[in-house]
């Protein structure tokens, strides 16, 4: 029944507008006073012009559309279709009716006016829709009052997306936005109130009970800016996702979000040579080793979009690698894959898997991560991350693999603890394998990346959750941070430059403070750090720093082509006595003579610092950070506490 009335009342518009059209220009052609002569014509005409462009409309579908969503484009549509008609009414005039006293500027007046009306009409239908309609509705009083931060493309369309649902219940109280050109101006009907410093001001003056960031372009300190101001006002605020996450402009109301840590730490989008990493992987056979892993697991979803002839995912964790596998069949059907449960520390499974696959690019993410758990497991630490580099870096020489990439980590510059120095030792042999190998070896090495299993975001996430404290090593321990994807494909790009024996360092912005970490993350959790959730300081765990870095002294930096990607300057061992140590190192692990595995990996790796007593780097690191003062202000020890507990086997108590 909405049908057929809307179609009814559609058509008497349209008839109304084409009479109103014909009349009007003959009325402007006489000047308001028609001869009598010329309203026989008018009469003659009206009809046949009627249903000349009644017939055109429908066939251009001017009868169908939602006049409350029209645009340019459809202006387009009108022109068109009224150019057509016009001609139309022009040929019946030249060969049906005869043009004898019919002033031919008569008939382009009413070309004119009918498309002027045609497009008025639309527009302020979604004029009044958009403006007015909103008024006349019952709104209900618990409206929520919002205000938007940017009266930019993407403000004006989220307005226009807000004011058109009329279930979100939602008020737009005005924009906020710092161009001064724009200030005070109205922008689909709503005022710029101000500029950004005002924002805690205005959502007070006007009860704004929630903020919507639309600047998709924003950097992460602008974000950060915005959102301090939303706390100290102490509204609700979300924002809309990045450039590269909004496609062709399209803003809807569903891509508002509430702001997350990755929008504050502002890491900008990557940018890869698409066609360089195609021709590094499309149709070739990949192995990932640790593909159940965070990084791993990511690396074989980046792979995937280049279309690998196979792709192998190595791991010896069962049940995330049949995730990951699953994963992966479903997203990618097309691709073969082969989902491999085994040892890195295994040489015979290695080999075997080797010559099954021949696989030609190796991502090697497989390693123990866990600084203080490595300070209590050496050897595990040693024999998987040393030997197991070494079995699969043997095998890709071995077998001819065009290309090896090691997963390296700003823990193995001026290491302090185990996990650091067996995967500076891991580096070391790979690029000593690379000068006499035909495969290109190539590590990249970067810090923390966000969301990765056991990361300090999810263990803050989880500690806010029930409630706190919220535990902090030190007030000035600081960390690089990067997500998971731009990581991934930076790494990539990375093995897609190497030519041999490179150690590629990816561009981790600034350094984040852990705790700056945590008071943002309760915040963004709609609490106050210290207040609502407590901030405690542990103290330093084993083998940890204050500081991490990503250049070793000596090693040198070049830019490369990549503005995110830096090469450092390799620095090669003597080949038969870097071969022995490692040979001992594997000895002093099946040994389990700690003492030994830690004094090789000293010999290995010469700037390998281990946190002891008496050690400059010790006391400028670790007992610096031994005297705490609580909230109350009472002030404990906690190496004090250290010596008091139960020592653990192998473990040096300062």
């Amino acid at each position: 029944m909405f049908f057929n009335n809307r179609s009814l009342a559609i058509f008497g518009l349209k008839t109304a507008i084409i009479l109103t059209a014909f009349f009007l220009a003959f009325l402007l052609r006489f000047d308001f006073q028609i001869p009598a002569s010329q309203w026989r014509i008018l009469s003659e005409l009206l009809l046949p012009v009627l249903a000349i462009k009644l017939v055109v409309f429908w066939f251009f579908g001017m009868n169908h559309g939602w006049w409350r969503y029209v645009s340019l484009a459809d202006v387009f549509d009108v022109f068109r279709a009224n150019l057509v008609a016009s001609l139309a009414v022009l040929l019946y005039v030249v060969f049906v009716h005869g043009v004898a006293g019919v002033p031919r500027s008569v008939l382009v007046l009413d070309g004119v006016f009918c498309f002027l009306l045609s497009c008025g009409v639309r527009f302020l239908t979604r004029a009044f829709r958009e403006n007015y309609f909103p008024l006349l509705r019952s709104r209900p009083r618990n409206n929520e009052r919002l205000l938007i931060v940017g009266a930019g493309n993407a403000g004006q369309m989220l307005v226009r997306e807000i004011r058109s649902n009329s279930a979100l219940n939602k008020t737009i109280v005005g924009f906020v936005d710092d161009d001064p050109l724009k200030l005070n101006r109205r922008f689909q009907g709503i005022n710029v109130l101000g500029g950004q410093e005002q924002l805690a001001r205005l959502c007070r003056k006007h009860k704004v009970q929630e903020v919507i960031i639309a600047i998709p372009s924003a950097t992460g300190k602008q974000l950060r800016a915005i959102v301090e101001r939303c706390q100290g006002a102490g509204v609700k605020f979300k924002t809309l996702p990045g450039v590269g996450d909004l496609i062709e402009g399209k803003v809807t109301v569903q891509q508002v979000r509430p702001v997350d840590l990755q929008d504050l730490l502002g890491r900008d989008q990557v940018r890869i040579e698409v066609e360089r990493i195609k021709a590094f992987l499309s149709g070739k056979r990949v192995l990932v080793t640790g593909a159940a892993g965070s990084i791993g697991s990511e690396i074989c979803r980046q792979v995937a979009r280049f279309s690998p002839a196979k792709l192998v995912l190595f791991d010896n964790a069962e049940s995330p690698l049949f995730y990951v596998e699953k994963e992966l069949g479903e997203n990618f059907p097309d691709i073969p894959l082969a989902a491999i449960i085994g040892d890195v520390r295994y040489r015979a499974r290695v080999e075997a898997i080797f010559d099954e696959f021949q696989p030609q690019v190796v991502f090697h993410a497989a390693a123990y991560k866990h600084v203080p758990m490595m300070e209590h497991n050496p050897a595990e630490a040693a024999n998987n991350n040393v030997r197991g580099t070494k079995i699969i870096a043997d095998a890709a020489h071995e077998f001819k693999a065009e290309s090896f990439v090691m997963i390296s980590t700003d823990k193995a510059v001026r290491p302090t603890n185990i996990m650091g120095a067996t995967k500076r030792a891991a580096e070391l042999y790979v690029q000593d394998l690379s000068r006499r190998s035909k495969t290109h070896f190539v590590t990249v090495r970067f810090g923390n990346v966000l969301g990765s299993a056991g990361s300090v975001v999810p263990i803050f996430k989880s500690q806010i959750e029930t409630g706190g404290p919220v535990k902090v090593t030190h007030p000035d321990v600081t960390r690089f941070f990067m997500t998971i994807p731009e990581a991934t494909q930076l790494v990539l790009q990375a093995g897609s430059m190497g030519k041999g024996g490179e150690i590629f360092l990816l561009d981790m912005g600034e350094p984040v403070k852990i705790l700056h970490l945590a008071e943002q993350l309760i915040r963004l959790s709609g609490m106050r750090p210290f207040e609502d959730i407590e901030i405690v300081f542990t103290g330093l765990r084993p083998g940890e720093k204050l500081y991490e870095e990503l250049l070793l002294e000596g090693e040198g930096i070049m830019p490369t082509s990549h503005e995110k990607i830096r090469v450092a300057r390799a620095a090669f061992c003597e080949s038969k006595i870097l071969s022995r140590h490692i040979e001992e190192l594997y000895q002093a692990e099946r040994a389990m003579d700690m003492d030994r595995v830690r004094l090789l990996l000293r010999t290995i790796v010469p700037e390998y610092q281990p946190p002891e007593p008496g050690n400059p780097e010790y006391e400028r690191l670790f007992v610096e950070s031994d005297r705490r003062q609580t909230s109350d202000g009472a002030v404990i020890d906690l190496a004090e506490r250290r010596r008091q507990r139960p020592q653990v086997a192998g473990e040096k108590v300062g």
